[in-house]
């Protein structure tokens, strides 16, 4: 592979899937750390969205769709919770969750409803393979069928 082909620009879907996993890994390091909306944005967009960290190049993201995704959990949030809790299994509390769990329930829940655009198998197909980023066993699954579950509620019939 030659240079050029290094160059070439991401294409605007592959910006949104490192967007969406950037707001996971942020949404992750919110609820761990305790950091603020806007402190954790401005670290993203500054050091993390397209750039070189530690060694790692990060992938060139859609900053406005990572902000939107970030800034509408925060926001919506108290709305988020209760629909994902509704979705789990009846003896699971969202609090149970792994936190990279939570955050990605949070983030696919968050586009379902604020993204009417976005085809519910794209979300839900994206933050599946966001499960995948960070786990073998059965978050994946419980990823899908929680996402799911929420896009029957919240659009009607999901997947066809």
């Amino acid at each position: 592979m030659s240079n050029q082909d290094n160059e070439r620009p991401a294409k605007p879907a592959n910006q949104r899937s490192a967007a969406r996993l950037a707001a996971v890994q942020a949404l992750y390091q919110m609820d761990i750390g305790g950091t603020g909306v806007l402190e954790v944005v401005a670290e993203y967009e500054a050091h993390r969205l397209g750039q070189e960290l530690d060694g790692e190049t990060y992938l060139k993201a859609d900053a406005s769709w990572f902000r939107s995704i970030v800034a509408g959990v925060v926001r919506e949030q108290t709305r988020l919770d209760p629909l994902i809790g509704s979705a789990l299994q009846d003896d699971w509390a969202l609090s149970r969750l792994d936190s990279t769990v939570r955050a990605i329930l949070r983030a696919g829940t968050f586009e379902l409803i604020d993204r009417k655009d976005v085809p519910v198998p794209v979300i839900v197909t994206e933050y599946v393979e966001i499960a995948h980023a960070f786990f073998e066993e059965d978050e994946p699954k419980l990823v899908n069928a929680v996402l799911d579950r929420i896009a029957k509620q919240v659009r009607g019939e999901a997947k066809k």
